[in-house]
């Protein structure tokens, strides 16, 4: 549980820092500050994935809402408005929680108002409860009575509804096509604005309905002002409820794409609760941070058809190929959820096209994009990782090998974007104009990173990829694919330790494009230290885990490029040209944090206390599940203090990495002590 008290609740800047995020297993998600003021364009309680896991669409925004005790109203939302916050709802906010979804609570003369938002799984829902309740002392706390004693002649809640219907990278403003007719059938309300997109259904148990309709103008989402992005938006309230809190002390709205009951609110909420604890009950550990974090992994895992796939980070990407592959170990399987693993490499193995993994999904649903050289080779350690927990041999014989072996072969012969095997073993890949690696960013026609040739990480992971692939062809009796393996991943690593080591700065260049050697400063190397199947001697592994730490390790992940380097840039903001510039060129990345530490304890297997040196350098990364997005772990941070998190609030393979290490030093820990 996470909690905040009236001095964070009370401070809008402190407020509008953290943010909540519910998901639905779709791909879909509700979130705001814990202010309840949408910061973002990307904030809403009902944010629906129309072709699951994208086609997202801000549905509902947000309830303004208001408090009436015998006529006084009481405004409890926020918004920002050009220059100015209004209402300031936060102001009466006395705490929010999160247990295990967002609780906000509100004090109002002698009123103590309780507010749950949370998703059904796998449906586009929303449901938002509310329970009012005798505003009592902290000490008083436990003994809480359901309604006061002494009543007002009056005690109303309304809610009126803000919506948006636009697609969730946009914002809307006020225009004549927008259809206001409200449809009432019972506690139901259906509102349908455009033709074009589905219904939005609210289902409630509101005395009086005022179906007048008005726009609200201007909403102002100030992090997409600092993103230099569309901030402005106009908002259109169809309907307004009302709750008589004297007939009854709840109120409840279900937001749906469906028709849901209200009457079944409640039990939507424990079947939620249930359905939590089961997920958090794999964890095999009373460590706080791995059973949050166990939670928090839950959110990325969304459908896609009858599999499964993850989200890369909310709230603005859809699902990655790398990405899914990286977070895979992480998210699937130290959680014990096997069967989300095959779910996942099978439905990834269904889209290898050309000896290539898809490297994303477009939001608008259209066919996959193949430019990525690295998504297709983590696959071969995400398999490496399933049977190392599973030993489920059979599952990768009867599903993945073929396709394992074709995409060896597709390299060999060569595919697209000039990815191939050269003369010397090593994996060539690179055109001009294009992004291959994870280093990914393009301005227009410039390639900020462009690492065209033998990247450094490329090769570690090619040289993995074929020592997995002679395993498998061993145990499958695949004698001559065993051969074939083992004879190129011993020209792999003959020619890596030739070319890639640079004997003056003790560690490995970054990239080698015939008889240029790119000596930039950069994490990427750590991976040729941390997967299990390493080209490198424990001296060389050593050896690049020091350069590492002392020029790239911050207390959030490593960065991008070290400070030295001309090229390095300390802060990620301003607009979208200089973040994206920066991205890369010294922005740290906490899921380098999970490789890093790895290779470290490889490197240094019999140094003093080295577990708690990693946990250590986890602490900070623990706390930072406080701030930013709650119980999760951001995007990126600024290479310098106080190293502000930046990007997604909840990025999956930060989530995934460090759940990862955590995990594997609990179990050394208790490995240890057993023995």
């Amino acid at each position: 549980m996470i909690r905040f008290g009236r001095e964070i609740c009370g401070d809008l800047d402190e407020a509008t820092a953290r943010e909540w995020l519910e998901t639905n297993g779709l791909g879909g998600f509700a979130s705001s500050t814990i202010a309840g003021l949408n910061a973002r364009r990307y904030h809403g309680l009902l944010v629906a994935a129309t072709k699951p896991p994208v086609g997202r669409i801000v549905m509902l925004s947000k309830f303004e809402e208001t408090l009436v005790i015998d006529g006084r109203r009481y405004e409890l939302s926020a918004n920002q408005y050009p220059g100015v916050v209004h209402p300031r709802g936060f102001e009466y906010q006395t705490e929010f929680r999160l247990d295990p979804f967002p609780i906000f609570i509100y004090e109002v003369e002698s009123f103590r108002l309780e507010k749950r938002v949370f998703m059904i799984h796998g449906e586009n829902t929303t449901v938002i409860q509310y329970e009012i309740k005798k505003s009592v002392s902290e000490e008083e706390h436990s003994s809480l009575v359901p309604h006061p004693s002494s009543l007002p002649s009056s005690l109303v809640l309304e809610l009126r509804p803000l919506i948006a219907f636009r697609d969730y990278h946009a914002t809307t403003h006020e225009n004549g096509a927008l259809n206001s007719h409200v449809q009432t059938e019972n506690n139901l309300v259906t509102v349908a604005p455009y033709a074009d997109l589905p219904p939005l259904n609210f289902a409630h148990d509101a005395y009086e309905l005022d179906a007048n309709g008005y726009w609200y103008r201007n909403f102002e989402y100030e992090r997409e002002r600092e993103r230099g992005l569309d901030f402005s938006e106009d908002l259109f309230s169809p309907f307004a409820l009302r709750f008589d809190l004297i007939a009854r002390t709840s109120a409840s709205v279900i937001a749906s794409t469906e028709r849901r009951e209200q009457a079944r609110a409640y039990e939507y909420r424990e079947i939620e609760i249930e359905r939590r604890e089961t997920v958090v009950a794999a964890c095999a550990s009373d460590d706080e941070t791995l059973r949050a974090l166990t939670a928090s992994a839950d959110q990325f895992i969304v459908a896609r058809g009858l599999q499964r796939t993850i989200i890369a980070g909310y709230h603005w990407f859809s699902d990655w190929g790398r990405d899914t592959m990286i977070a895979l170990p992480g998210l699937t399987l130290v959680t014990g959820r096997f069967d989300v693993a095959r779910s996942l490499l099978a439905e990834f193995a269904r889209h290898v096209d050309r000896g290539m993994l898809p490297n994303r999904f477009p939001d608008a649903g259209s066919a996959p994009e193949y430019n990525t050289v690295d998504a297709t080779l983590w696959y071969f350690e995400a398999v490496r990782a399933f049977l190392e927990h599973t030993l489920d041999y059979e599952f990768v014989r009867a599903n993945l090998y073929t396709v394992l072996t074709d995409i060896i072969e597709w390299h060999m012969r060569g595919t697209r974007y000039n990815i191939h095997v050269d003369a010397d073993g090593l994996l060539f890949s690179g055109e001009d104009g294009v992004q291959l690696t994870w280093m990914d960013v393009k301005i227009g026609d410039w390639v900020v990173t462009p690492r065209t040739g033998k990247a450094v990480e490329i090769q570690a992971l090619w040289y993995n990829a074929l020592r997995v692939m002679e395993g498998l062809a061993q145990k499958f009796g695949d004698d001559s694919s065993q051969h074939l393996y083992a004879e190129m991943a011993e020209r792999a690593r003959e020619s890596f330790n030739q070319l890639f080591w640079n004997e003056s700065a003790g560690c490995l260049y970054d990239v080698v494009d015939g008889s240029y050697c790119d000596a930039s400063l950069r994490p990427n190397q750590i991976f040729a230290a941390s997967l299990n199947h390493s080209m490198l001697t424990r001296e060389r592994t050593r050896s690049v885990v020091e350069v590492v730490k002392r020029e790239l390790l911050t207390p959030y992940g490593l960065r991008t490029l070290a400070p030295k380097d001309p090229q390095y840039r300390a802060r990620y903001d301003g607009d979208s040209r200089s973040r994206d510039s920066a991205y890369h060129q010294g922005t740290v990345w906490p899921w380098l944090m999970g490789a890093f530490i790895t290779a470290y304890m490889k490197a240094f297997v019999d140094g003093e206390d080295i577990r708690g040196q990693a946990r250590e350098w986890l602490s900070h990364l623990r706390e930072h599940l406080k701030v930013a997005g709650l119980n999760q772990i951001s995007e990126i941070f600024d290479a310098e203090p106080p190293y502000t998190p930046r990007g997604c609030i909840a990025q999956a393979w930060s989530v995934a990495e460090v759940l990862r290490v955590l995990t594997e030093l609990n179990r050394a820990e208790s490995s240890e002590v057993a023995s």
